[in-house]
Formats: C-alpha cells, structure tokens, sequence
C-alpha cells in the first residue's frame, strides 16, 4: 500500500499548479482528511482568480491587438499623473509594448496597491520594447494652465521613446503629434499599453515627490504626493510655499 502524503508535501505540490483541469486536483478529491479539503479549496479559488485575471488582460490587450493586425506593431500607450496636485510636476509615461506582453496585473494604476504597482513597475520597464518619460514643471503648468502642459509633457514622453511609435492610445488628452491615434476615456483600465504607462509615471512621480519630501521637509510630500491632504496643508499654514508648488492652484495663493 502505498504511504500517503503528508498535507505539507501535497501544500507544495498545489501551489505549483497552474491550470484548472490538472489530475492532481482529481487526484486528491477523494483525500477525507479535512486539511487536504481545504488545501484544495484553496487551490480551486486561486486558478479561478488566476483564469479570471488572465481573461480581464487580454480583453485590455484588444485595441493592441487591432492596430498590430493593421501592420502598426510599434503603438504605444500614453498616461499622466499628477494633474490634480498643489505641488510637484506633471509626469506622463509612454509605453510600447511586444506582442507577447504577459504581465497580466498591468492595469490602471489607481486600481492596483503601492507594493503591486512597485512590483511592476521593474517587469514593464524591462519586458517594454520602448518607455518614455515626459514632465511639465509646476512653472510651466502655471504659464500654460494643466491641461496644455499635460499634452505638452505627453508630447515629451513620446518623443523620449528610443523607437518611433507608429499609432498612439492615449486616455482622454490629445497628444499634439502627427500620429495616427485614439483617445479614449479611462483608457488606463482598457488598453495594456495605457495601464503600464499610468504605472509608469505613478511610480516615477511617487519617488521624485519622496525625494522632494527630503528636500523639503514638512509637508508630507512623501506620503501625499503633492496633493492637499491636512498634513499639507498644514505644511503651506505654517512654512509657506516652495518652488515646487503650483501658484496657480488654489488656496496655494493664500500661502504666499
């Protein structure tokens, strides 16, 4: 007769398992000890989620998909963060990504928590075939209002791509580039390439605001990221204004 195994060993061999219709599952239906039973619940609701997530991605891979079907295999998604803050820049991300693109978490970067969007952030710059980076200053923004130096720091991160994107997928702004393109309202949830560039620029403009945070101290740029949060605020009542704060957006004015 053969020795069962022990529930730590089948734990192990569980978690290796990556597809719904693997025998082992079957293997140990039948297994009455309780700790097994839920070792496989386990399992069942991690495929599920895992089957779940891989559909959501590749129906976000569908424009892409599209456009490289009509021979542009070079398109290239297009994101901004930081549009609504009292301080720091406005940082947009321009993302080409290969056809056999797989991280399937990519997504819109307010859908996804700090330490996932820290793990990705990595894995895109590495598996993209081109990003770019574009800011506009909290000076330009308050020359040219936000929206003008948002298009103009997209047109930034575009031009910054090592590789001439050949169509661009942009979230709501019009980027000012003769090149065919497609605009769309929450485009970060929608299309891959957009949410690996909202990642992008959230990611980059989160670490330039934390080192903002040191350079300027008491406003808790760090966790806040320029936007008006108490601490902020607080920060503004009682130190005034820095060079990195945007004087065109209110109450920073109150402050000077």
């Amino acid at each position: 007769m053969q020795k069962q195994l022990t529930i730590k060993a089948i734990k192990t061999q569980l978690a290796q398992i990556t597809r719904s219709d693997d025998p082992l599952l079957t293997t140990y239906a039948d297994d009455s000890r309780l700790g097994v039973q839920k070792l496989l619940q386990q399992a069942h609701h991690r495929l599920a989620k895992q089957q779940l997530l891989t559909a959501q991605f590749q129906q976000r891979l569908t424009l892409e998909r599209h456009a490289w079907q009509q021979g542009l295999n070079l398109v290239a998604g297009v994101d901004e963060v930081g549009r609504g803050c009292l301080a720091g820049p406005v940082v947009t991300a321009a993302v080409i990504l290969p056809h056999n693109f797989s991280l399937i978490e990519v997504n819109d970067s307010k859908q996804l928590s700090k330490t996932t969007r820290e793990r990705l952030y990595p894995q895109i710059i590495e598996q993209a075939v081109a990003v770019g980076i574009g800011t506009s200053s909290p000076a330009v923004i308050d020359q040219l209002n936000i929206l003008q130096a948002t298009r103009q720091a997209m047109k930034k991160a575009v031009l910054a791509l090592p590789v001439h994107p050949q169509a661009l997928l942009v979230d709501a702004v019009d980027v000012p580039l003769d090149l065919p393109k497609k605009k769309m309202l929450k485009g970060d949830a929608k299309s891959a390439s957009i949410g690996a560039a909202s990642i992008v620029a959230k990611v980059y403009r989160d670490h330039l605001m934390a080192w903002y945070g040191e350079v300027y101290p008491g406003y808790d740029f760090e966790e806040n990221v320029g936007y008006g949060t108490a601490k902020h605020l607080a920060g503004l009542e009682k130190l005034g204004v820095t060079p990195i704060h945007r004087l065109t957006f209110s109450p920073v004015p109150n402050y000077r």
